[in-house]
C-alpha cells in the first residue's frame, strides 16, 4: 500500500521508504523538483516559490525551501545524508508556468527555471526529462521505490516524465 506523504507549497521532503510516494500539487510558476538514486532507493522532492532569497532574507531562514538558491541545495544535502550520491541522481523537473499574462519581467515561472538552471550548470547537475513552461497548474508524484515521476493536473491525462 502507498503511503502518500504531501510536500507543501515552500517545502521538501526526501524519503526512503519504498512504500512512499511524494506528492506536490499546485505547480504553476512554482517549480517542483524530484531526485532519486536507484541504488539507495532515497528520493526527495522540492517546491519552491521564488528564484532568489535575497528579495527576503528573514523568510530564507525560517523557510529555505522558499527559494530555488537555498531549497535546492538544502534538497540535495538532506538525499546525500540519508544515502544518496550524486553522480547517481536522477533529476527531473516540473512547474514554471507563466499563470497570467505579463511581460518578461515578471514571469516567475520562468525566473524559476532560469535559476534552477544555472544552479545545476555551475554544479554539473544534469536534468533527466522536464514538464515546465506553459500555462497549466501540475500535481508531480515522485514514487521512492521506483523513480518513478508523473505530472497531471484535473484536465490533462497523468504523463510519466
Amino acid at each position: 500500500m502507498t503511503k502518500s506523504i504531501v510536500v507543501d507549497i515552500a517545502d521538501l521532503r526526501v524519503a526512503a521508504d519504498p512504500e512512499a510516494e511524494l506528492v506536490t500539487y499546485s505547480l504553476g510558476s512554482c517549480i517542483g523538483l524530484a531526485i532519486w538514486d536507484p541504488q539507495s532507493r532515497v528520493g526527495g522532492l522540492l517546491h519552491y516559490m521564488l528564484p532568489d532569497s535575497s528579495i527576503a532574507r528573514d523568510r530564507m531562514s525560517l523557510n529555505p525551501a522558499m527559494f530555488a538558491d537555498t531549497g535546492i541545495p538544502l534538497l540535495f544535502r538532506t538525499a546525500y545524508s540519508r544515502g544518496a550520491h550524486k553522480r547517481r541522481l536522477v533529476v527531473k523537473v516540473a512547474g514554471g508556468a507563466s499563470m497570467f499574462p505579463t511581460d518578461d519581467r515578471f514571469d516567475i515561472g520562468r525566473q524559476n527555471y532560469t535559476a534552477l538552471r544555472k544552479i545545476f550548470w555551475r554544479n554539473n547537475v544534469l536534468i533527466q526529462s522536464e514538464h515546465v513552461g506553459g500555462s497549466i497548474s501540475r500535481t508531480m508524484r515522485l514514487q521512492i521505490g521506483t523513480g518513478r515521476v508523473t505530472i497531471g493536473n484535473q484536465r490533462m491525462k497523468q504523463v510519466l516524465i
